[in-house]
């Protein structure tokens, strides 16, 4: 039972003592308001838990089932070899971009990726000791110390880390279309689509990579961003910041996320009293701090003050491959990336057709003769950094047009995260952002900016996969419940059943308590 302490005895007073002390109604009321409060915030953290079991079973199952992966496959390398030099030498190293076999040599420090993912897998090692073993004989194998025949491929770890990352991620997706519309129906609609669409996209998640942890941490970055324009607290911006620096750090391409968020603050935040602008001091502070703090450690270990060396020029030279794309590729692009019907249409598993220069793995692919042209630099002059600008400006005098243009279908070819489900989530997306423009609700196409940004920013830099674009599936999934509330809502309203009552009841919260940032 709701007890209070008197400020003269601070002995606790119960309800009945309380009202037979000072019979009042009000005091009942009091103890009523309280208890009810109590009530409602059990609720609701009960329906959290929920939602989070429910899509970390969900995602689990999807990724525990997927086929072992052996530890040197796809891009894995990259961190099992920085977690293997931060557990043989404490050291966190540039990984395989080094020419230093850190199995029979100290590993030198380095500053290729950001720190938490290798970090991350480091402590599964600790966590299992057959995960670390597994590590320590793949990054042997690959430097020739092992037969990787031996090794086995086993990430078990790693994987449910992922799956708790992921659910983590949904709960902040449903979370953030529940503040942004006032709508239970919100909640729970996005956080089922959010689930189906992750587990359609378990393979990915199922390698030792950052996709899981980008995905949850931009997730809840989002989530705090929508707390903060809809409340206004300090404290939301400070979460914001620094939520932003850990996914900066896991993934350095996000720095173009902060001064997007710096900007949308500020646009949300104009109709405010001049405290929104301390708000947004405070975030920024934390951010740069944080960035400043790994600035200084690199410093420190490197020689050299920079948050990364070699992977912004690395990137760029890769992406320039994909100027050489042909007209008929580039009308193509658009039915081959399209789920569903390019794996009608193309060979989109083994490249055997004419688009086989988008699979990555193809002789001749995009991909492969962008990584031949950064080995062969790397091999001649041993940096990339220092040629970079040059590179870039031969690239832009002769072919500005040419990546313009290329960078369209690179777009829409990373824009289907989820795959099949995104056939859906999309065009209700659209119309979700179409709607919002029409009835003035800013805050929604302020969520959904930032991914979109990022969308165009991997098609100008990168390349067309969509695992880069995974953080779109947050917005995605919000604009569809949205959406699919609306229509669940009208049709009830034309007396089709009870079995949308909660959708009912969901269309009815947002008509009542809409949110915006005004």
């Amino acid at each position: 039972m709701v007890g209070y302490r008197l400020s003269t005895g601070g002995k606790p007073i119960r309800r009945h003592e309380f009202i037979s002390l000072f019979g009042s109604e009000a005091a009942a009321r009091l103890f009523s308001a309280r208890a009810q409060s109590l009530r409602v915030r059990a609720q609701s953290l009960r329906v959290k838990a929920l939602v989070f079991g429910l899509a970390f079973a969900t995602v689990a199952a999807a990724i525990l089932t997927r086929p072992d992966n052996k530890l040197r496959d796809f891009d894995q390398s990259f961190y099992v070899t920085m977690a293997y030099d931060l557990d043989r030498h404490a050291t966190l190293s540039n990984g395989i971009f080094v020419d230093i076999d850190s199995a029979v040599a100290e590993a030198r420090p380095g500053m290729f990726f950001g720190p938490v993912y290798p970090v991350l897998v480091l402590a599964a090692m600790k966590i299992d000791p057959r995960f670390a073993e597994a590590v320590r004989c793949a990054v042997e194998a690959d430097r020739k110390h092992r037969d990787e025949n031996t090794c086995e491929p086993y990430a078990r770890p790693v994987r449910i880390l992922h799956a708790l990352l992921l659910a983590l991620g949904v709960l902040a997706i449903a979370s953030a279309g529940q503040h942004l519309f006032a709508s239970r129906a919100v909640f729970w609609l996005s956080g089922v689509l959010a689930t189906v669409a992750l587990a359609i996209e378990a393979p990915i998640f199922s390698f030792v990579m950052t996709e899981s942890l980008t995905f949850s941490l931009y997730s809840i970055f989002a989530l705090a961003m929508v707390l903060a324009w809809t409340s206004g607290r300090t404290r939301y911006f400070i979460l914001t910041g620094g939520v932003l620096g850990v996914l900066c750090l896991t993934r350095l391409s996000f720095l173009a996320v902060f001064p997007l968020a710096v900007a949308l603050s500020a646009i949300c935040a104009y109709r405010r009293r001049p405290a929104a602008a301390t708000s947004i001091m405070a975030m920024t502070t934390v951010f740069a701090c944080m960035m400043l703090a790994w600035g200084v450690r690199n410093v420190l270990s490197v020689g050299k003050f920079g948050l990364s060396e070699e992977y912004g020029a690395a990137v760029l030279i890769e992406r320039f491959a994909y100027n050489d794309m042909s007209a008929h590729e580039f009308l193509l692009a658009f039915p081959f990336c399209t789920p569903g019907l390019g794996e009608l249409a193309f060979d989109t598993v083994y490249g055997t057709d004419s688009m086989h220069r988008f699979v990555f793995f193809t002789p001749g692919s995009f991909f492969n003769v962008g990584r031949d042209r950064r080995d062969q630099l790397v091999a001649e002059h041993g940096r990339l950094d220092p040629l970079i600008g040059h590179i870039v400006r031969e690239e832009m005098r002769s072919n500005w047009w040419r990546h313009l243009l290329v960078s369209f279908p690179l777009a829409w070819c990373g824009m289907w995260a989820g795959w099949v489900v995104s056939l859906m989530l999309l065009p209700l997306f659209i119309c979700a952002c179409g709607r919002a423009i029409r009835q003035g609700r800013l805050l929604f196409v302020l969520y959904a900016a930032p991914p979109l940004a990022m969308l165009a920013l991997h098609a100008l830099i990168a390349n067309h996969y969509t695992r880069y674009n995974l953080i779109l599936i947050g917005p995605y999934a919000v604009g569809a419940a949205w959406i699919l509330s609306v229509l669940f809502g009208r049709l009830q309203s034309h007396g089709l059943g009870d079995s949308l009552q909660l959708a009912r009841s969901g269309e009815g919260d947002s008509k009542r308590r809409s949110r915006n940032c005004e």
